[in-house]
């Protein structure tokens, strides 16, 4: 099985450009007809969250209609741009979310079980896994202990060394990786919100973060660096779940680029 990751693609009302200059809504449109193109074609695609610039109901318009063409079918968690609200109604016929209080939820229709935690706090740049959370979590989990399961949020719940994100990422990870470690069939947990390919650890899991498909937080290892992103070449990540002979199946993750890239070329010599 083949998950799609997409996030952070701040789409905006049709025409109107995020931070006055850049409009997101052609690289939304670039990676859906780039994963439409992919064999063998993802199972599934998630978006991560941040969906939205604003969590406009114009917003939402928008994305749906830039998501129209794609062949796989999709379902997504809310980031901090996004607002529960316009965000539940405007995919309210892709996933059975709940009618109030967090949008967490289980999608059970694959081998792969996807466990799509919205980790936000309305009105916070920040995310955080309350224990109301934890314990749903836990509760969800343990419903399905014997199905391979992987775990998707908006916020990361480790240090990635960009100083202004980190002060934004989840709080609660304690709360996290003390449900995540109990359960093995957790193969892992994927993330968005800061806009790079990262790559670690955590609860004794591979996580990662899957850049924007649109601009790219910059790369600002020191601690006091203003916030800023760069047009970097954009990228999605591809999740491939394998049944092999362990008891719940490997996880790999790989980067997928999007655009006109040179090749492929035969490794045959002429």
């Amino acid at each position: 099985m083949i998950v799609a990751q997409i996030t952070d693609t701040h789409i905006k009302p049709r025409g109107a450009l995020a931070y006055g200059r850049l409009n997101t809504a052609p690289f939304l449109a670039a990676a859906v007809a780039h994963i439409n193109t992919l064999d063998p074609l993802p199972d599934l695609v998630i978006l991560t969250g941040d969906v939205t610039d604003g969590g406009a109901p114009e917003e939402f318009d928008h994305v749906r209609e830039l998501l129209a063409p794609l062949t796989p079918p999709l379902i997504a968690l809310p980031g901090n741009h996004d607002r529960r609200e316009t965000f539940r109604e405007a995919f309210r016929d892709r996933a059975d979310m709940p009618e109030h209080g967090h949008l967490s939820y289980a999608e059970e229709r694959f081998p792969l079980r996807l466990v799509m935690v919205d980790d936000t706090v309305p009105g916070q740049p920040h995310g955080e896994v309350t224990a109301e959370l934890a314990d749903w979590l836990e509760h969800t989990l343990a419903a399905a202990s014997g199905k391979p399961t992987l775990v998707a949020m908006h916020h990361p719940p480790f240090i990635t060394g960009i100083g202004h994100m980190d002060v934004q990422n989840c709080r609660g990870s304690e709360r996290l990786a003390a449900v995540l470690e109990k359960h093995p069939q957790v193969l892992g947990l994927v993330c968005g919100h800061v806009h790079r390919n990262i790559l670690t650890a955590f609860a004794g899991k591979p996580a990662s973060v899957c850049p924007s498909q649109a601009h790219a937080v910059s790369l600002a290892l020191t601690p006091d660096a203003p916030p800023s992103y760069h047009m970097e070449p954009p990228s999605l990540h591809l999740h491939r779940w394998h049944d092999d002979a362990t008891p719940f199946g490997s996880l790999l993750t790989h980067q997928s680029f999007i655009g006109d890239i040179d090749g492929p070329h035969s490794f045959a010599m002429k």
